[in-house]
């Protein structure tokens, strides 16, 4: 059972790889110069015995030629030079079976072998045609010259198809890493959006909830802040996905302060006119957002102090707090908020440090001529 199958397996498969299309079909048909000599000449029934278990046995081999590799292939380029040595003596249409093996050499990955078995080929043909009456050259012409253009050409073509293969191969790399790339930056914005904005959202919550019964007005208008704050979360969002987000530096700090005064955080801002590059701005913006986020969560500052200047040709943004922070800013180095905002600096040249002074200093330098 497991023979039969085998052998339906075998049956159900094409007979041809998809990538060579018809052509190998129609170059089957030259085993019909066979044929010609019959047309002067009647064939006795033991050559029709074997022309015929020939056109029968071969054809097989040929279309076996197009999915061997290695070994396999040379094998079959072997018995295709036999079929040819074979019938030569008796029908000068046996030079056929040498131009298939011509073709036949263009399976041999390496070039300097494929040329090589393709000589091997052409010295054999000449062998068996020097060993026929008068050296044959109504047998050997067609293999010099057919099966030379044949071969070369068969040659040539495999190597372009494989070096097409390999550049279709490393775009699919290129695609697929700049899919990893999109979904890391798609990642870190959501992250760097849901988070400033979930927090400033608990903590109106937090205050809506002590309001409630003291001072509904005011309870009212923090659940509109809600609202408001959760609608503007959307909208980014999807910005965010479709890759189109430029929220701007002043965007981000006016809820930078709505979100530190919602905790009770004074913002002292020293902040200069400047014409920031929309690659740098984007990242300024998240920069702030994330830091803010980290304060208004980790820090227990009553006060943050944020600066933006241009020293040196470099953009400076400086934001600190009075926090009760450990030793060292080691812990937060981990988060993905600034892991992110790492990658985002060094991909247009900057540099993000962290230094403990009376609280956290955040430190983020940007080139100013960053790309756009």
């Amino acid at each position: 059972m497991k023979h039969i199958d085998t052998l339906r397996q075998l049956a159900s498969r094409p007979w041809l790889p998809p990538r060579f299309g018809k052509a190998p079909y129609l170059w089957i048909l030259m085993l019909s110069f066979m044929l010609w000599k019959y047309l002067h000449v009647a064939p006795s029934w033991r050559e029709l015995a074997l022309l015929g278990a020939t056109l029968l046995v071969y054809p097989p081999l040929y279309f076996a030629s197009y999915w061997s590799v290695g070994p396999a292939r040379a094998l079959l380029i072997v018995l295709t030079c036999l079929f040819g040595a074979l019938w030569a003596p008796h029908n000068f249409g046996a030079s056929t079976f040498f131009i298939y093996a011509c073709g036949m050499c263009a399976g041999i990955r390496t070039p300097g072998r494929a040329y090589a078995a393709l000589l091997a080929v052409l010295l054999t043909a000449a062998l068996v045609a020097s060993a026929l009456p008068g050296f044959a050259l109504d047998f050997l012409m067609p293999v010099l010259i057919v099966g030379t253009l044949v071969g070369l050409g068969n040659v040539m073509d495999a190597r372009l198809s494989r070096s097409r293969d390999q550049l279709l191969r490393k775009q699919e790399e290129v695609e697929q890493m700049a899919t990893i790339a999109e979904r890391e930056r798609i990642s870190r914005d959501l992250h760097d959006l849901l988070g400033h904005t979930l927090s400033l959202i608990t903590l109106k919550a937090e205050l809506a909830g002590k309001l409630f019964e003291r001072d509904p007005a005011a309870c009212r208008r923090e659940i509109g802040d809600i609202e408001r704050s959760a609608r503007e979360a959307l909208s980014e969002v999807r910005s965010a996905v479709s890759g189109y987000r430029q929220t701007g530096f002043a965007h981000e700090l006016a809820g930078a302060r709505a979100s530190l005064a919602a905790a009770s955080i004074e913002l002292r801002a020293d902040v200069q006119a400047l014409a920031l590059p929309p690659a740098a701005e984007n990242v300024m913006s998240l920069a702030l957002r994330e830091a803010v986020t980290n304060i208004v969560r980790h820090a227990g500052a009553t006060r943050c102090e944020l600066t933006l200047t241009l020293t040196d040709g470099m953009i400076v943004l400086r934001i600190a707090d009075n926090g009760a922070h450990l030793a060292s800013g080691a812990q937060l180095r981990h988060g993905n908020g600034l892991t992110g905002m790492h990658e985002r600096i060094a991909a247009l040249g900057g540099k993000l440090a962290l230094s403990v002074e009376r609280g956290l200093a955040l430190e983020l330098r940007l080139p100013a001529g960053a790309p756009a």
